[in-house]
Order: structure tokens, then C-alpha cells, then sequence
């Protein structure tokens, strides 16, 4: 099958959708399958289509944004025209976008105007786009609303939506993306992030200056505001006791590792709350240490609250450790109480700490709670979301009816479709 993907963020970009792309095009290359990827170009010329690992790239040209940093964006102007002449060339049998932004959007449009099936990926909810939208000073209900109208009016032109779990499939259907949307894991690969059997857990450690016997907490991602790592940070602080402060894990240390527009303010926040000595802040490393990371790991904490799956977290889970983590967007379906972590009030820092302090406190109660992660992160493993995005091509992508031909009868109902069934 020839498959062309719609990345609105691809490498070297950081963050979960990028991810979760890169690694689908991956997966469905090494099955046999002819992959090609849309993304924006580094620059303001758009590039010739060539090989890159296993799949081909089609680079379309692109301009930097002022937020999230490094995030490109395709200029709408000749961009549909533009797309499909790349759908042309390449022929695909289905077109699967990432996103519904402008490079997304106009791939689904032209994708409908040449009758070719194609469906959409949902990685995005408001909060994750709403700092990037700031400079419109509207108030954040109206943001909302204008990010679900249109998410809406792009989503319904393809043939079939999916989210990465069934509380972002609810999420959009509760907000008019029409149904059903199917939720589908991101997929992980667990041959990658697995248990430490060779010494890679304090070889980490060694390289980044942490003590091997310090009971270590960690968390990997964007040090962006919505990932509220300063909660991790007060949290250590509690941990670890001070004045005031009843510790229960007084050697308790922190890693903290990506980059982001607020690590500056992090770091401030350590020297104040008094531990900058116990947090190791390694910046962005490459993805070839990632894995090691988490081996490193007593427990994995994570307070963003716009997670729509969050790779990190079962990428913690895969490698066997016990998961600490807000009680907000989808992280629920990952942190079971009791069963391989515990999760926390968003903002309530002493909350969190105490969580911390039970599992850092109990290591064979941990080891159990690291047990449980492992079978949970069983359940996402790439094999199977290939599996469903697979059957998904074959028996439920359908072409749909052009743009232009999307007008609604005065009190008409739901849009129309090309032999969906739905």
C-alpha cells in the first residue's frame, strides 16, 4: 500500500506528535508499505522529494512562528495547489494527516478534491495551541471555541478521525468533530524502552553526575508551561525537608530532561525552594539516550495537564517504573491508583510530594507498582496499533465529498460522505 502522511510537525521537531508520526511512517515502512511524508521544509523554499531512511520526504516551504519555539508553518497561500501536486505525483491509496493546522488542513482538502480516501489524526487540544494564539487577546473560553470550530470545519473533510485515547476521542466528539471518533494508542516501541538488564541505569547516572544511590525522580519532555514542571520542583522540596518541612525522603533528587521556554524560570525555582543541588537539568539529549533515561528512574512524575496520551509516561511505564502523575487530561488511563502509581490534585504540590514519599519510601511495594507499568504499557505496543491503522486503511477510509461541495440545506443535519456508511 502506498501511504502518504501529513505532518504538520516532523524531525527534528520535539514534542508527542512529531513522535508518534515518525514513528507510525517508521512502522508501516519496515511492514512493506510505500511511505511518504509532507512536512514543512527548514526553510523558505520548499525541497525535492528524497530519501530519508525508510520513507520519502516531501518538504514544503516553510516560516518560523514566534511560539512554540522552532515550530514552522506552511504559508496558505498556493499551498492547496501545491498539495496536490504532491498527491498527484505520488499517487498514495490513503492520505493520513497528523493534524488539522495549514499544512494538515490543505492536504485533507485536496485529498478530497482528487477523490483520494483519506483520514486524520487528532494529537491537539486547545491548551496545547492556545499559547501560540495569545497575541489575539481574546479570553480563553473564546480561544477554546475558536479552536474547536475549527478543528471541526477541517476534520470533517476526512473520511475518518482517530485520537490517541478514548478520553481525546470523547473530547472531540463532545466538542462537534463528527463520529465516532476512534481512539487508537500512538503505539510504543517496546523493544526500545525496556527494563534495565545491563547497566544502563547508573552509566546514566555516572555520565550526568548523580549519585547511584540517591532515590531519583525524573521527568523528560517540553519545559513548557502547560507540563507545570515547577510542581516537581516544590514537590522535591517537601520530599527532601527544610526548614518548616517534614522530609521523608531527605536524599530524594530530581532530572529533569528536555528544553523549553521555561527551564530558565525552573532553575529559579530550585534555588529558591532550596535544592538546586538535587536537580540535574541535562537539557535536550539525543534519542539514542532517551531509553537510558528511564532506567535511571525510581519513579517517573509527570504534572502537565493538556496530555492527550503522553508518550513519556509509557515510555516510563514500559521500562518498569512506578508513575506518579496529575490527575488531569489522559494521564488517568495510565496512572491507576494503587495499581502501578498514584496521581495528585493539579497544583497541590504537598499532594504530590506525599505520592512521591510512597513510592520512594516502599521499594518492594515500588517494585510491584513497576510490575503493574510494565503489563499496562503492554497493552500499547506498536505491533498492535500497526495492526489497527492497517485494518483501518484496508476497510474504513473512504474518499469524501470536495470542499466546494460541502454546503448544508437550510436545517440539514451532519455533512455528507462518499460510501462511509456513517
Amino acid at each position: 500500500m502506498r501511504v502518504l502522511i501529513g505532518a504538520d510537525t516532523w524531525a527534528p521537531d520535539v514534542n508527542g506528535a512529531s513522535y508518534a508520526a515518525r514513528r507510525l511512517a517508521a512502522g508501516l515502512a519496515e511492514r512493506g508499505h510505500e511511505v511518504h511524508v509532507v512536512a514543512p521544509a527548514r526553510g523558505i523554499r520548499s525541497r525535492p522529494a528524497r530519501r530519508v531512511g525508510p520513507v520519502t520526504e516531501h518538504r514544503v516551504r516553510s516560516f518560523p512562528v514566534p511560539k512554540p519555539a522552532g515550530f514552522r508553518l506552511c504559508p496558505p497561500p498556493g499551498l492547496r495547489q501545491t498539495a496536490r501536486r504532491i498527491l498527484r505525483r505520488v499517487r498514495p491509496d490513503v492520505v493520513h494527516v497528523q493534524s488539522h493546522m495549514v499544512l494538515g488542513r490543505m492536504l485533507l482538502t485536496a485529498a478530497a478534491d482528487l477523490g483520494i480516501p483519506a483520514m486524520a489524526t487528532t494529537h491537539m487540544i486547545p491548551e496545547n495551541i492556545i499559547p501560540a494564539i495569545s497575541f489575539l487577546h481574546l479570553p480563553q473560553a473564546q480561544l477554546k471555541k475558536l479552536f474547536w470550530w475549527d478543528a471541526v470545519r477541517v476534520l470533517e473533510r476526512a473520511g475518518l478521525v482517530t485520537a490517541p485515547t478514548p478520553l481525546a476521542a470523547s473530547l472531540a466528539e463532545r466538542n462537534g468533530v463528527p463520529g465516532p471518533v476512534l481512539p487508537v494508542s500512538n503505539g510504543l516501541d517496546l523493544s526500545r524502552f525496556r527494563p534495565d538488564t545491563d547497566g544502563r541505569g547508573p552509566a546514566f547516572r555516572d555520565r550526568h553526575g548523580i549519585p547511584r544511590e540517591s532515590p531519583l525522580v525524573g521527568f523528560v519532555g517540553r519545559l513548557d508551561r502547560e507540563k507545570h514542571v515547577d510542581e516537581i520542583v516544590h514537590a522535591l522540596a517537601l520530599l527532601r525537608g527544610g526548614p518548616g518541612r517534614a522530609g521523608a525522603v531527605p536524599d530524594a533528587r530530581l532530572v529533569v530532561v528536555g528544553d523549553g521556554e521555561q527551564r530558565g524560570r525552573l532553575q529559579a525555582a530550585a534555588r529558591t525552594a532550596g535544592v538546586e543541588h538535587a536537580v540535574t537539568f541535562t537539557g535536550r539529549l539525543d534519542d539514542d539516550e532517551i531509553p537510558d533515561v528511564y532506567t535511571a528512574l525510581d519513579v517517573f512524575a509527570n504534572a502537565g495537564t493538556a496530555e492527550l496520551q503522553s508518550l513519556v509516561t509509557l515510555e516510563a511505564m514500559a521500562t518498569g517504573k512506578p508513575v506518579v502523575a496529575v490527575d488531569a487530561g489522559a494521564l488517568p488511563h495510565l496512572a491507576r491508583q494503587g495499581e502501578n502509581g498514584w496521581r495528585y490534585p493539579h497544583g497541590d504540590v504537598a499532594a504530590l510530594a506525599d505520592r512521591l514519599a510512597r513510592v520512594l519510601g516502599d521499594p518492594a511495594a515500588a517494585a510491584e507498582l513497576g510490575t503493574a507499568s510494565l503489563r499496562i504499557a503492554g497493552e500499547h505496543s506498536m505491533a498492535t496499533t500497526l495492526d489497527t491503522v492497517e485494518e483501518l486503511y484496508r476497510t474504513r477510509v473512504r474518499p469524501v465529498v470536495p470542499v466546494r461541495a460541502f454546503r448544508r440545506a437550510p436545517g440539514a443535519g451532519a455533512r455528507r460522505r462518499v460510501g462511509s456508511g456513517r
